[in-house]
């Protein structure tokens, strides 16, 4: 089990400008959904946004701590536009 915290610590430690939004889908601690808005993600499509946020999360992946990750990326212009 893994903590929302903990998730969107993993993801500021490779992404320091990056806003993380965690909720808990389940509350067991192991499915989540994830909103990542970070300037990184510029110039890259989807795949490669969400491989940056997958490889942030690689250990908690890896050892199934996190089994379920619903993600949603955006770059601050797109998140402005958005919301």
């Amino acid at each position: 089990m893994i903590s929302p915290q903990q998730v969107e610590t993993m993801i500021k430690a490779e992404m320091p400008d990056a806003q993380v939004q965690v909720k808990d889908l389940t509350g067991g601690g192991d499915h989540y959904q994830v909103t990542v808005v970070s300037s990184q993600f510029a110039d890259k499509g989807l795949v490669q946004q969400h491989q940056l946020v997958y490889g942030a999360l690689q250990q908690a992946m890896s050892s199934e701590a996190i089994h379920a990750l619903a993600l949603k990326t955006y770059t601050p212009e797109a998140w402005q536009a958005t919301n």
